[in-house]
Formats: C-alpha cells, sequence, structure tokens
C-alpha cells in the first residue's frame, strides 16, 4: 500500500437559482434541511452550539459543533465520522443577485490512508447528493428523498 502524499480533501459545488439568504437558511434550519438532507436535528445552526443531526432510516446519527457562523456568507463545522470528527465548510457566494453559489468542503478525515479515501469519497458522493436535492428543493418544491433513496437495503426504520 502507498503511503498519501497529501490528505484528502472533498469540495461539492452546485449554482442554486435562489437569493443568499433562502439557501443559507435551507443548510441552517432544520425545518428546511429535512427535505433533502438529515431526518432530525436537535436545533438550529447557532456559533458554539453542539447539535445532533438523525438520519432515521439508516439508524444513525452525527454529532455537530459549530465553530463559525456568517450569515449568508459561511458556515464551519466539526462533525463526527466513523474514525473521529472532520471539518466541513460551507460558502455561499451571491449571483446576479437571485442566485447563490455553494461550495461544500469536507477535510481533515481520521485513520489511515486507505481509511481517509474511503471517508474523502464517501463525502463527496454524500454531499454531491446533498447539493442536488437542496437545488430540486428550492428550485421546484420537489423533495427527492435522495438520502433514503441511495442506499434502500440499509434502512432499518422502514
Amino acid at each position: 500500500m502507498a503511503m498519501l502524499k497529501e490528505e484528502p480533501v472533498v469540495k461539492a459545488e452546485m449554482n442554486i437559482r435562489k437569493p443568499v439568504d433562502e439557501v443559507f437558511a435551507a443548510f441552517v434550519d432544520p425545518e428546511k434541511t429535512t427535505k433533502f438532507w438529515f431526518t432530525k436535528s436537535s436545533g438550529k445552526l447557532e456559533f458554539g452550539k453542539h447539535i445532533r443531526w438523525d438520519w432515521e432510516m439508516y439508524g444513525v446519527s452525527a454529532n455537530v459543533y459549530v465553530k463559525q457562523l456568517e450569515e449568508n456568507k459561511r458556515i464551519l463545522i466539526e462533525w463526527e465520522e466513523p474514525c473521529g470528527y472532520s471539518t466541513v465548510e460551507w460558502t455561499f457566494t451571491p449571483r446576479n443577485g437571485y442566485e447563490t453559489f455553494v461550495s461544500i468542503t469536507n477535510s481533515g478525515f481520521q485513520g489511515e490512508g486507505d481509511e481517509m479515501v474511503e471517508q474523502a469519497l464517501d463525502s463527496m458522493g454524500g454531499f454531491t447528493i446533498v447539493l442536488c436535492g437542496l437545488k430540486a428543493y428550492l428550485e421546484h418544491g420537489i423533495s427527492l428523498n435522495l438520502i433514503a433513496d441511495k442506499a434502500p437495503d440499509a434502512h432499518v426504520n422502514p
């Protein structure tokens, strides 16, 4: 097995045809986020707050710590991974006054080389699906159930 020269960093990006305040709120307010990502949250994202996100269909949860929150600009969290914690950063760039370019970066994966690569690949796919679900929800009012449908055989709660 070859050693990694650099630790993996994942980036998923998408243009959303909605104003930045709506897009930012979709990630901060669990009333909205549950329409395209996790199924339950212990609260809104707020600076310095510890939150728990649940994906009830899979019987899994993640503990989240909000390290930074700049309204309509940036969210920085640490969240629980199978091998430890990693860092996730969202940036929100307004475009034309009615569009927002969202960039999600995940870094700081823990473990050995192969474990970090596996986590990074899973993260890349996961955050890409999250952004696609966000786009459908905000632009068209459709909840696509992408997270639940990604691995239906892994459901523990039908």
